[in-house]
Parts: structure tokens; sequence; C-alpha cells
């Protein structure tokens, strides 16, 4: 069943991993791996958690990059293309010295370190489980009916309205209060930021 890039829904893929990582991400999150490794958050420059997780398996850094498959329109076009579940994040699994390479691919904008180790490793395994099953998943969670928004590009750069979905398409209601008139706008979920 295709799932509509519009709605956020899509199908899910497996996660990147790195094939230098133990014997897979399966013993990365079973327990705390070789000596004095952890895992951390790796806040990523925009757009750049693929690029990051490449730099990274070239140096041998073990990482978890969850995935997703969404299909996108371009230029009237449909095409097949792998998102990161979470925008903006990595998850590394590694010391100091795997952190500070991690911080010299000027890739991440920080790397985060996490408290309860087994907690994470806990959540980061139903993630990997999700992942795997192969369900559809929501990667737009905050663009929920009724939130403010912003569109990011394109001519509409810069367009804040209100959140509307309709038979799983996202659209924008964009209104002018004084002359009780509105407009709606359907749009790619991808293109919005929500407005806090």
């Amino acid at each position: 069943m295709p799932m509509s890039s519009v709605s956020g829904l899509v199908e899910p893929v497996r996660p990147a991993v790195s094939d230098r990582a133990c014997a897979g991400i399966d013993d990365l999150l079973s327990g705390p791996g070789r000596e004095g490794s952890q895992w951390w958050v790796v806040h990523t420059k925009s757009r750049m958690e693929k690029a990051l997780a490449g730099d990274l398996e070239l140096r041998g850094v073990h990482f978890y990059l969850p995935l997703v498959r969404a299909q996108r329109r371009y230029a009237g076009r449909r095409f097949q293309v792998s998102l990161p579940l979470f925008p903006g994040y990595l998850f590394l699994c590694g010391n100091e010295e795997d952190r500070y390479t991690t911080l010299m691919t000027h890739r991440a904008a920080r790397v985060i370190p996490v408290v309860d180790q087994e907690r994470f490793r806990n959540e980061l395994r139903q993630v990997y489980r999700v992942t795997a099953a192969q369900e559809p998943v929501d990667l737009y969670p905050g663009l929920r009916s009724g939130r403010r928004c912003r569109i990011l590009y394109g001519s509409l750069q810069g367009v804040e309205g209100v959140v509307i979905r309709r038979r799983d398409v996202c659209r924008v209601y964009l209104g002018i209060e004084a002359l009780g008139q509105s407009a709606e706008l359907e749009i790619d979920a991808a293109m919005l930021e929500v407005i806090d």
C-alpha cells in the first residue's frame, strides 16, 4: 500500500548501521560494548545526518541512524528517498575519542551525553524494532492539526499558518480574521516547521 508523502506517513527501511559496528546494531544495543564506550546523542547540522553517518562509517565509529523511506515529488515526478526518523539527530556509540572525531567532521553541532545508558538503550531497541518491522511511521508528529507552522522553502518561504489535515493530506490554513476570509494550501509536510 503506497503511503502519502504529504501526510508524513512513510514506510520504514532498515536503519543505516555501520558494517564495522561490532556484530551489528543488536550487539550495540544489548550492552555497554567495548570498555569506555557509551551512547551519545549527536545533534547534527541541518540536513547532515546521512553525511555524518558516512563520515563515521569511514572512520570506524559506531553509530545508529534510523531511516525511513518516503515518497517525494520534485518537478512533477515521484522519488523514493530515505529520511532520518529523527531529523537533526544521530546516535553515537563510542568513547571520548569517538565523540571528538564526530565533532571534528564539522557536521555535528554538538554531542549530548546520555545520563541513563540502560534506559536509552531500551528506547533505541524499541525504535529499532519499529523500523525493522516495516510499520508506517509519522515523520512529522509535531505537525498536528491546529498547530501554527511556517513554510521553510520555495516561493512561499516564511508564510505562516495553521496545520489542517484532510483526507491524509497536509494543508496550511491562511486566514485574515478582520475580513472573515481564509484560504487553504496543500503542502508537503517536509516544507513546514512548527512555531512554538
